[in-house]
């Protein structure tokens, strides 16, 4: 086989790629329409949307669609860079929106109080990106509303650390929420408890 032969595409190759970059196209267009789905308040047909756009994206190779891109596909590693890389993986465009439709989905399960299934997509979020603020805000709400007031109480007070200001009203705002459940919880526990041993006290006196 000649050089030349050798350098030029496949047409299998090419159609791959083709096929590649067309799931892309259309796992954009299904955010896309799941972003206005929300914003019409509309959160079955937005989750639905959510849904099929990461089946598409979960199904892509990347280094195909790197190379669909015109974008060279990562050399492996050196063993001795293997932990490095695991903890500096390079992200890609997929990686990108993956992280932006499961954040945005964790705030369609708020919007419904699904408050697990809201942790649950916040956390695969986090995955892509674990500084995802937004991700991590609407975390810390799921779980403040589960009572795991000192894990979101935790999540709420490192997002206040580094916030622009309109942010950081927004979780010192949410974190004031909490604590004032937290603390009516408590007070209605005490109150039961109270009951509990008043009761006991009665029934020890009548004998």
């Amino acid at each position: 086989m000649s050089s030349d032969a050798a350098s030029v595409p496949s047409t299998s190759g090419l159609a791959a790629g083709g096929d590649v970059l067309k799931k892309l196209e259309t796992a954009k267009e299904l955010k896309e329409k799941g972003d206005t789905a929300f914003q019409e308040g509309k959160l079955k047909d937005a989750l639905a949307s959510y849904h099929q756009s990461i089946l598409y994206l979960s199904g892509l190779d990347k280094n195909a669609l790197q190379k669909a891109l015109g974008q060279p596909a990562p050399s492996p590693p050196a063993i001795e860079a293997v932990d490095q890389a695991a903890q500096e993986k390079p992200r890609t465009e997929v990686d990108v929106l993956q992280e932006k439709i499961y954040s945005n989905m964790s705030q369609c399960h708020l919007a419904n109080q699904n408050w697990k299934r809201a942790i649950e997509t916040a956390d695969k979020a986090l995955k892509f990106n674990p500084k995802n603020r937004k991700a991590l805000f609407r975390k810390a709400k799921a779980q403040g509303e589960l009572g795991y007031f000192e894990k979101a109480e935790k999540i709420l007070e490192d997002l206040i650390k580094d916030a622009e200001p309109q942010e950081k009203e927004a979780c010192q705002k949410e974190l004031e929420r909490l604590r004032a459940i937290d603390k009516e919880r408590e007070r209605v526990h005490n109150q039961k408890l109270k009951g509990f041993l008043n009761k006991e006290k009665v029934d020890l006196g009548a004998d």
